[in-house]
């Protein structure tokens, strides 16, 4: 069950000339047209002089014995030392006067009223996979622009990623998220594992699609390129597994495999190459079927016998690996409280679990987050984070009053 609200009948034309007016700033201003443009344009200018004179004056007074100095000549010494500055200031503002008059259309353009984000979230917000694919194909014809560039160059900051991150189609969505993973100074390994083991096979395959389209390289390439050890392995085996989809079980097999996990990992060979086998290569329904064996035999989660040293990523693969694969709603509502709950927020992971899922499961997210948390999702997003993040991420969650 998702928490997005999108409406039956809508013009994808409509709405694309919407976001255009948004991101020109032809929308409504509390300030008058004129008032506003001469400001704009007035407004470099004085900022300009003042950059002049503090500059010059601070020149002077690290430089010279300004002691015989009246107050007085202190103020006009910018003047004075670099007056072709202010004329050249003045001069500008002229220039754009002159070409673009305040009555003219082209005026209007250029000083605009400022990318209305507003008008963005709005109508993006409530619109569903379908609906943003058509608004973006719309865009392009009518434009001829990349929707996702036009927000990229008018947007900033997290709202800006998660704006087009949203606009994406699920596969490349994720491709991007598992591209930037990669890409940072110490790579993200559990979104590659939340990849591969919350998606389905066909899910999965779409994405690896998706990132040889965009990157012209395999997912599997660059997993392996920025990991080693022990922890190359298992991301390589997970990001290139096509799992058996079905509800079979071998029940035999449940038992065998189940004495094989719980030998290595009393032994402590948590390297071994059957461990990594089975978690990349059985089915969802057969390993949550193992699981439940070990438990029931030995009284204790695979997760448990899957703890030890905090630092040790490889460990931490290993479980949250367990973890999305045996429940995966519950895992995901621990990395939104993860994610709110940390020192700085992490608004990475909070932006990611919010659009992936507001069109399938998040409803169901939201009464776990509440129920271990005794608060609800919407405060939580409310609480740490601000702006037209902050409005995004709670319009997407269904709430309205934001």
């Amino acid at each position: 069950m998702g928490t997005l609200v999108a409406p039956k009948d809508f013009s994808p034309v409509d709405d694309a000339e919407a976001i255009k007016k948004a991101c020109q700033g032809l929308v409504s201003h509390p300030l008058p047209p004129l008032l506003l443009g001469v400001f704009r344009i007035v407004g470099p200018t004085v900022l300009g002089c003042a950059v002049t004179f503090a500059s010059a004056w601070f020149d002077y007074v690290t430089e010279a014995d300004m002691s015989h100095f009246s107050d007085l000549t202190l103020m006009l010494l910018p003047f004075v030392s670099k007056p072709l500055a202010f004329v050249k200031s003045i001069e500008v503002s002229l220039e754009v006067m002159f070409v673009c008059p305040p009555w003219s259309l082209s005026f209007v353009l250029l000083i605009g009223w400022g990318t209305d984000e507003r008008v963005i979230i709005s109508v993006l917000g409530h619109r569903n996979m379908f609906q943003r694919r058509l608004i973006r194909l719309a865009y392009e014809e009518v434009y001829r622009e990349d929707l996702i560039r036009q927000l990229q160059s008018e947007l900033s900051g997290h709202f800006e990623r998660a704006v087009c991150h949203w606009i994406l189609d699920p596969a490349d969505r994720d491709a991007v998220f598992a591209n930037s993973a990669l890409k940072k100074a110490t790579p993200d390994h559990r979104v590659i594992i939340e990849l591969a083991c919350l998606k389905s096979p066909e899910e999965l395959l779409g994405i690896r699609r998706a990132y040889k389209f965009r990157y012209r390289r395999s997912l599997e390439e660059d997993v392996a390129a920025h990991t080693s050890g022990d922890v190359r392995k298992i991301l390589v085996m997970l990001a290139s597994a096509y799992r058996y989809d079905g509800d079979d079980i071998d029940k035999e097999m449940v038992k065998l495999e189940a004495s094989i996990l719980h030998d290595e990992i009393h032994g402590n060979a948590f390297n071994h190459e059957e461990l990594i086998r089975i978690l990349s290569t059985r089915s969802k329904v057969q390993l949550n079927s193992t699981f439940n064996h070990y438990r029931d035999i030995h009284g204790t989660s695979i997760t448990q016998g899957l703890s030890g040293d905090p630092a040790n990523e490889y460990l931490a693969g290993l479980r949250t690996a367990v973890r999305c694969i045996k429940d995966p709603k519950r895992y995901l509502a621990k990395v939104l409280r993860t994610a709110v709950n940390a020192v700085v927020t992490d608004e990475d992971a909070l932006s990611r679990v919010i659009v992936t899922c507001a069109e399938k499961d998040l409803g169901e997210i939201k009464e776990l987050f509440f129920n271990r948390n005794s608060t609800s999702l919407e405060q939580a997003v409310a609480n740490n984070t601000s702006g037209d993040f902050k409005s995004f991420l709670l319009t997407l969650l269904g709430s309205e009053d934001n």
